[in-house]
């Protein structure tokens, strides 16, 4: 009995995660049919009355938006409430991130923050609201691992940071859907560079309605990723897959210059990513993508911050007026004030990874990561990453796509999944197969 308290003791005191605990009670789970809205976050406003309360979501079509084509902005008639500038910086640094204050430092004459009313614009079907509330009383860790969960938020009333980043790792933002992106680096003298113009299929099969938790092979994200350009590029593709056991994970590229397959060896964590030439890791995709077990997450708690959310705004912007100097043009940016989710990850002994240390900041209604904070090994404040939602009624709320970084030290920066001067911004598609996310399918798929 003694050993067994030792090593409980040891567990909660190294942030390790014991299997078999439900993330909630029954009475606990209730408050998402009263208190809170049926994927976790708080119903009501906040004090201030500077957060709204939450009243369902965006569910109207945009006026003049076609499906399957380009998407216009409903709130284009919104003013900014106010700006946060490198002069007005102390006034609001309770609210904002390190990154987000180091980068008001750095770039003091060019980067600023414009706050627009805040549109809780976040819902779901009515099926994932009932597979979440399943999930609640259902769901558990078995070590970094989700287990008994589907088609829902796996732990909306989350116990420890694990379940909260597995709950961005599985926000809802479709089931199937097709988007055609560029992706840019930022040099850092401040030219912009176009490194990929992709077509993007991707599918959850965590979120097939028709299915159940019974017969999910784990596999809960898959890409097939095509490059259209620049000419270096051209003809190349990849293709991985995640599952909810870690180690099963795997991704494949076929480079058109060898007219071959190859699997990735190391498709996780601080391993370069050749869809963003190398320039991005697998785990900064969508702010983060990696290995939970690499570290130990603390749940530090709930705040209020100001963050990039409904950008349709910035999709009203031609590519070329994107970027000035270092960082987006921020008269194209829509910040706003939401409670979010703060998780800390340090890296747990015996692992090794270039930013031991991270903060994220998760969205209460999504559940999505809309920035994060690494430091490097020697304790500096190294990279601030962002993730953009878009209103996206046909699809649910505020649906995640474009994502980026700047790195604080070299002053450089990458933006991806950009489909501003695109035909068509996400559309919605029929359940692609499975074939074509597998090293088989981008054989058949090969050519140049």
């Amino acid at each position: 009995m003694f050993n067994s308290r030792k090593v409980l003791l040891a567990a909660i005191l190294s942030g390790m995660v014991l299997p078999a605990f439900a993330a909630v009670t029954a009475e606990e789970a209730a408050k998402l049919q009263s208190t809170l809205t049926p994927l976790g976050a708080e119903k009501a406003g906040n004090k201030a009355g500077t957060i709204p309360a939450w009243t369902g979501g965006y569910k109207t079509a945009i006026p003049g938006d076609k499906p399957g084509g380009r998407r216009g902005d409903p709130f284009k008639d919104d003013k900014p409430l106010y700006s946060v500038t490198a002069q007005n910086l102390d006034q609001h640094a309770d609210k904002l991130s390190d990154g987000v204050k180091a980068l008001f430092k750095k770039y003091p004459t060019t980067y600023r923050i414009d706050v627009y009313p805040t549109r809780r614009t976040a819902w779901a079907p009515d099926w994932v609201y009932a597979n979440t509330a399943k999930n609640a009383v259902n769901g558990k860790l078995n070590g970094h691992s989700p287990e008994g969960v589907y088609g829902g938020i796996p732990f909306p009333i989350p116990k420890n940071g694990i379940e909260a980043m597995w709950n961005h790792k599985l926000n809802w933002r479709g089931s199937s859907w097709e988007v055609d992106v560029d992706q840019y680096q930022i040099t850092g003298e401040g030219k912009v560079v176009l490194t990929n113009d992709v077509k993007l299929r991707q599918r959850m099969p965590y979120y097939f309605q028709d299915e159940s938790g019974d017969n999910f092979d784990g596999y809960f994200w898959e890409v097939n990723l095509q490059s259209k350009g620049p000419p270096l590029r051209a003809g190349e593709s990849v293709v991985g897959r995640q599952n909810l056991d870690e180690d099963k994970s795997a991704s494949y590229v076929y480079l058109a210059g060898q007219r071959r397959v190859r699997k990735l060896p190391n498709a996780c964590c601080d391993t370069p990513t050749a869809n963003t030439a190398g320039l991005m890791t697998f785990d900064e995709l969508s702010v983060f993508s990696g290995k939970t077990s690499l570290f130990n997450w603390k749940l530090v708690g709930k705040k209020e911050m100001l963050i990039p959310y409904n950008q349709n705004r910035f999709l009203q912007a031609k590519e070329s007026d994107i970027i000035t100097g270092n960082h987006l043009n921020p008269d194209h940016v829509r910040w706003e004030l939401h409670r979010v989710w703060v998780v800390e990850a340090e890296l747990a002994p015996g692992e090794r990874h270039q930013a031991p240390k991270s903060v994220y900041y998760l969205d209460e209604d999504t559940w999505q990561a809309m920035l994060g904070d690494r430091w490097d090994a020697n304790g500096q404040l190294w990279k601030t990453l962002w993730g953009f939602n878009y209103v996206m009624p046909d699809i649910g709320g505020a649906v995640q796509q474009t994502f980026g970084y700047y790195d604080l030290l070299s002053g450089t920066g990458y933006v991806a999944n950009v489909m501003n001067d695109k035909p068509s911004h996400q559309r919605a598609t029929e359940r692609w197969p499975t074939v074509i996310f597998t090293s088989n399918g981008l054989t058949s798929q090969g050519g140049r």
